[in-house]
């Protein structure tokens, strides 16, 4: 199986070559929304690579100058995606518009990069630059060193992104590792973390550790005041700034969705997790009363842990939400009066517990029984408690050795 990662590295680019990475992102991102324009010209939305191929590249180089081949493909291929994304909403009832390309951005591959031990060169409107990287200190224990320059991981890409003053590559690094397919890895060690997601909580595994979203909050708030704060001024100055604070806010949310997302891949691997379920995140703010910004945070909590297990060969799945938070995770009854805030107390057999909590146990009850008759070859189910273990059936068995004393079940 491949394991992948992607290790941001700062270029010290002067500014005669940022004036060329500067016209290099427009024309990528003119490039995408001319072939994302055409695919909506028909009756149907045109996907397929190859048509859209076909069918604007002769156009797009000469509207471009012969703008690099390369990065007219990669432009392509981020167009057709983006097309797919919104027919794939479509086919399941949702509503998505018209995908519009603003983030300043470029895709590059071996064709259009060439990595170098600390330097990088790229493919711009106008011929190619060679940028120096700005590298942390080689003793330190930083991606650099354990992806980037690591003989046992391949770079096969990356985006270069503007990001608060600063050209940022993003580079893409994967290697190669053995799956243990043996019988044995088939039948045993088949438990699930479970996995709420809420506003108060930013998340809450089913093994008692919550993560709250008090410093979310508080920052999001801080940056709302500091925008607020510029837009009453209206001036040039002030709308320029207005744009670095969002890039500092998204800066900030991104180590910290980063930092939880280690948080959870860890508590699923000090459990002994070969799955971590989250609830769908399709329609998450509506169900929550979540802001954009919380949107923003689970999509992008869920996207890291799910790169982030890879590595130790943990599941990273979605199941349907319906009732979790409503549902009796000891004996099954669902009502909407079950749950009051943050209290969940069962009407029927009157369990008490946090209702975060209570619904992390349902998210992973659910992939249970969503895949009790799947491929696991009779495998042993659970979901994972702080105290022990929870079956399929939401039977308890208690842990040989009790962490942190007496927890809740």
């Amino acid at each position: 199986m491949e394991v992948r990662r992607t290790v941001p590295v700062v270029l010290d680019v002067d500014s005669a070559d940022a004036v060329l990475l500067e016209d290099t992102v427009d024309t990528f991102l003119w490039c995408a929304q001319y072939v994302v324009d055409y695919a909506f010209k028909g009756e149907y939305v045109t996907t397929s690579k190859t048509t859209l191929d076909d069918e604007t590249y002769d156009n797009v180089r000469e509207k471009t100058d012969d703008f690099n081949g390369g990065l007219v493909q990669a432009a392509r291929n981020k167009a057709a995606e983006a097309c797919k994304s919104v027919v794939a909403r479509w086919k399941q009832g949702k509503k998505a518009s018209k995908p519009e390309f603003t983030s300043p951005h470029v895709v590059y591959d071996h064709r259009t990069a060439t990595f170098h031990d600390d330097y990088v060169s790229l493919a711009t409107t106008d011929g190619r630059i060679e940028t120096d990287y700005l590298l942390p200190d080689e003793d330190s224990d930083t991606p650099h060193s354990e992806y980037l320059f690591s003989d046992e991981y391949e770079t096969t890409g990356a985006e270069l992104h503007y990001s608060d003053g600063n050209w940022i590559l993003h580079v893409h690094c994967k290697k190669e590792v053995e799956s243990d397919t043996s019988e044995q890895a088939a039948t045993e060690n088949r438990t699930v973390l479970g996995v709420d997601l809420g506003v108060n909580n930013l998340a809450v595994a089913s093994t008692g550790t919550f993560w709250t979203g008090d410093e979310f909050d508080h920052w999001r708030r801080e940056y709302e005041k500091r925008r607020g704060s510029l837009q009453q001024c209206g001036t040039r100055w002030a709308h320029e700034n207005i744009q670095s604070v969002g890039r500092k806010e998204e800066g900030r949310f991104k180590l910290m969705m980063h930092r939880i997302a280690n948080d959870l891949v860890s508590e699923a691997r000090k459990n002994e997790c070969t799955v971590i379920a989250f609830e769908d995140l399709t329609d998450i703010r509506k169900r929550t009363g979540a802001s954009w910004g919380h949107k923003w945070a689970f999509d992008r909590l869920y996207e890291y842990v799910e790169y982030k297990a890879e590595e130790y060969d943990i599941d990273v799945e979605q199941v349907d939400p319906e009732n979790t938070s409503r549902r009796c995770s000891h004996c099954g009854f669902t009502h909407p009066d079950n749950r009051n805030g943050e209290k969940f107390e069962c009407l029927k057999c009157g369990y008490e517990n946090h209702a975060d909590y209570n619904a992390a146990k349902n998210i992973g009850l659910r992939h249970l029984r969503r895949n009790q008759t799947g491929s696991g070859g009779g495998a042993p189910l659970g979901v994972r408690l702080n105290s022990g273990m929870m079956n399929v059936n939401g039977g308890y068995s208690p842990a040989e050795v009790v962490r942190d004393g007496e927890a809740a079940s």
